[in-house]
């Protein structure tokens, strides 16, 4: 509780404060005036690993334990909705990116979780301790691909949120997209084409889709409001739900969603040309700049990427090249471990090594590596070397996941271990293992010509 006081006070105030949420290890605050805002005095309290300013957001940098911080300062401040787009500023690709995080964030955990657990079934297939046939199998595959089957309905309420709309309204339209009615009339359609009031309708599976949706529920919004702005409050409860679905669910179905879904697969197979032009090259980048992305808060323009690559390909090529790059950041963190002197250092470094291997590299970048400079240089370079080696072999990931450790089981094709999995494998030793000798020989010698001066 101390420490979100010293938080609410350092962000200017609960007055202050527009929107709160949370993802893996930042709080990510709106504020109305940033200038009330005191970062300095922030970075400097114990508890707080950093702050950064990205996308729009003032975001505190707080470790594993987010959560219960987040749940203190809402017990002071009062539990505050996110803020919707309409207060968002900056530039075109802050606004972008911080919509796409507000939308995606409070699905990050769990999304995660389904993915290491698609990963884990898939692994006890290949090694035989499972069959797909099996009631376990089917259980908790269940389990795992409910999330993505279902993301138009769950996307629907997250959205409408963000879009400042009746978020529940836009989560009935992503349910209208994947009723058993509508998948159930897939494959009619050919024999009997569909119309609605005389137009022709193209029946497609939206579910596991992720742009459909966002587009209705944006469209959806504006409707709303406009309808608000127009009727009397007494007809609004009521009304304005009506009249939302009576018009977005039927253009959803005859416009947006099948423009949508072209998007969807243009961006798919742009991806694909791109990273098939050179994935070694694609590699370099992801493995040497992810973690520079992360820092600045670019990386959520890449999470619906990765996922329309699974909803479109049944695939994605991109996480496998980020492992290398989590995985030198641990490195450099255990170098520091191993050559700190001071207790409190090396249990600050110790705990971001561990923590990095799952994924969550904030402790370890802020923490321990970037302070020093360069055994944060190094792993970016370490891990642009691994990500060549991934690149190379063109691996690929058949479930989403946070990238980190459990990713090695996301990797294993269908068909079983290939060579695509050892490059991966091979490429994240090597960049872990870099990462790890250099940071080590770099203090060393810094230190030993810091002393002959």
């Amino acid at each position: 509780m101390e420490l979100a006081e010293k938080i609410v006070t350092g962000v200017g105030g609960k007055e202050n404060i527009l929107s709160l949420l949370h993802c893996a290890t930042r709080l990510r605050f709106r504020l109305k005036e940033r200038d009330k805002a005191t970062p300095e005095i922030l970075k400097n309290t114990p508890g707080i690993i950093m702050v950064v300013e990205s996308a729009g957001q003032f975001q505190v940098v707080i470790g594993n334990h987010v959560h219960d911080v987040y749940n203190a300062i809402n017990a002071l401040i009062g539990e505050k909705a996110p803020a919707s787009m309409d207060t968002a500023t900056g530039n075109l690709i802050n606004r972008f990116i911080y919509t796409v995080s507000s939308i995606f964030t409070p699905l990050i955990g769990v999304m995660a979780a389904t993915g290491i657990l698609k990963g884990a079934l898939a692994a006890g297939v290949v090694f035989d301790v499972l069959t797909e046939q099996s009631g376990t199998y089917r259980i908790l595959f269940s389990a795992s691909d409910a999330l993505f089957y279902f993301f138009p309905v769950i996307l629907g309420y997250t959205a409408g949120k963000q879009f400042g709309g009746n978020p529940f309204v836009s989560m009935a339209i992503g349910g209208a997209l994947i009723h058993p009615t509508i998948i159930q009339s897939l494959g009619s359609a050919a024999a009997t084409p569909h119309e609605f009031m005389g137009l022709p309708v193209t029946f497609i599976n939206y579910s596991a889709s992720v742009i459909p949706i966002i587009f209705s529920a944006w469209f959806c919004c504006v409707v709303e409001k406009r309808l608000n702005n127009w009727l009397p409050s007494s007809m609004k409860n009521f009304v304005t739900p009506l009249l939302c679905l009576m018009v977005t669910t039927p253009l959803a179905f005859l416009v947006i969603g099948p423009l949508a879904t072209w998007i969807s697969n243009g961006i798919a197979q742009g991806y694909l040309a791109l990273y098939g032009f050179a994935p070694g090259v694609a590699g370099i980048v992801m493995g040497g700049l992810w973690q520079v992305f992360v820092m600045f808060g670019l990386h959520w323009g890449l999470v619906p990427l990765c996922i329309n690559n699974f909803t479109v390909l049944g695939y994605d090529s991109l996480l496998p090249l980020l492992v290398p790059a989590i995985l030198a950041q641990v490195g450099a963190a255990l170098a520091m471990f191993c050559f700190e002197r001071d207790p409190q250092k090396r249990v600050v470094a110790g705990s971001a090594a561990i923590t990095g291997l799952f994924g969550i590299t904030e402790p370890a970048v802020y923490g321990v590596n970037l302070p020093r400079k360069y055994p944060f240089y190094i792993a970016c370079i370490s891990g642009a070397c691994g990500g060549l080696l991934v690149g190379l072999a063109q691996t690929k990931a058949w479930s989403f996941g946070m990238p980190g450790i459990f990713t090695f089981m996301q990797i294993l094709p269908p068909g079983g271990v290939d060579y695509s999995v050892w490059a991966c494998l091979l490429g994240s030793a090597l960049a872990l293992a870099a990462a790890f000798i250099g940071s080590l020989l770099f203090c060393y010698f810094a230190d030993k010509a810091s002393a002959v001066a």
